[in-house]
């Protein structure tokens, strides 16, 4: 399937012990404090928002930004470049091999720098979905965006949009997997477990078994569910490559990887809406003592 299976940064995106409370709002237990939120009808979770949430991953699937935005790009140089295949990049001429490869790097090396200045926000405060939604609309900026961008005189536009579409596609998978924890942690089957072992009926290892297996439960149905639905989006995607003729010439296939891009952005907007309208917005992790954002 075109995206990555989010499963290990879920268990690794918060700790399930400390996650979701105000500050001065722990319940101590030794060193093994349970979230309070556990104990706060508002932020049980729903049937509905575990059904939004996997909605959300279905459209964030990487067909837009990270499997043809990369092929309409390198598309482009090729056609642009010729058979020469080297085209002036950064100051020189270089191969197109060279190209993509510093362009992933440029990527990479912007989203360190945004991940040390945003990603202490994916679990701390309460700016997370806020975050989410901004890095989500810059994202279908970009998707729609290729719609103009397919003929090979736009192989700079290009390049930029691809170093931002990666950008975009990376970070918005990591502020959707943070919210992970907390959705699982506020299950009804999990918060009654948080209240047996509050009321010593079970014992620590119970509950952290308890809470393992309800984290892998959700982590498992999100990668099944986005993958059927990933795979109805690309049944879909087809029927389009046959509607707009990629077959019949250069410029046909062109347009029809800027439509294929835009009709799965289409998807993912549709389907990130009651994500953002839907998920119960939980208070992250206060932050330790004498540290700031």
């Amino acid at each position: 399937m075109a995206s990555n299976d989010p499963g290990i940064a879920m268990y690794l995106a918060e700790d399930p012990q400390k996650g979701g409370i105000e500050d001065g709002d722990v319940i101590d237990d030794g060193d093994h404090p349970i979230a309070p939120d556990q104990f706060d009808p508002k932020y049980e979770t729903t049937k509905w928002e575990i059904w939004a949430y996997y909605a959300y991953y279905i459209g964030d699937n990487g067909l837009t930004l990270f499997n043809f935005a990369p092929t309409a790009y390198q598309n482009l140089l090729y056609q642009a470049a010729g058979d020469s295949e080297i085209l002036n990049f950064a100051g020189q001429d270089r191969t197109i091999n060279s190209i993509v490869l510093l362009s992933n790097g440029i990527s990479f090396a912007i989203q360190i720098v945004i991940f040390l200045i945003l990603g202490s926000y994916a679990d701390y405060g309460s700016s997370r979905p806020n975050i989410l939604i901004v890095l989500s609309i810059f994202a279908f900026a970009i998707g729609f965006g290729w719609l103009g961008v397919h003929t090979a005189n736009k192989w700079e536009v290009a390049t930029g949009m691809y170093i931002v579409g990666l950008i975009a596609y990376q970070t918005t998978l990591t502020f959707w997997t943070a919210a992970f924890p907390g959705l699982a942690r506020n299950t009804p089957e999990l918060r009654a477990k948080a209240e047996e072992y509050s009321a010593g009926s079970i014992s620590r290892d119970e509950y952290d078994f308890a809470d393992m297996m309800q984290r892998s439960r959700l982590s498992n149905m999100a990668f099944y569910i986005q993958s059927c639905g990933e795979i109805v989006i690309l049944a879909v995607i087809v029927g389009v490559l046959f509607g707009v003729n990629v077959n019949a010439s250069q410029a046909n296939n062109n347009w029809g990887l800027s439509v294929l891009i835009a009709f799965a952005t289409g998807v993912w907007l549709m389907l990130a809406i009651p994500w953002f309208i839907i998920e119960k917005r939980r208070p992250g992790q206060p932050l330790p003592p004498n540290t700031n954002m």
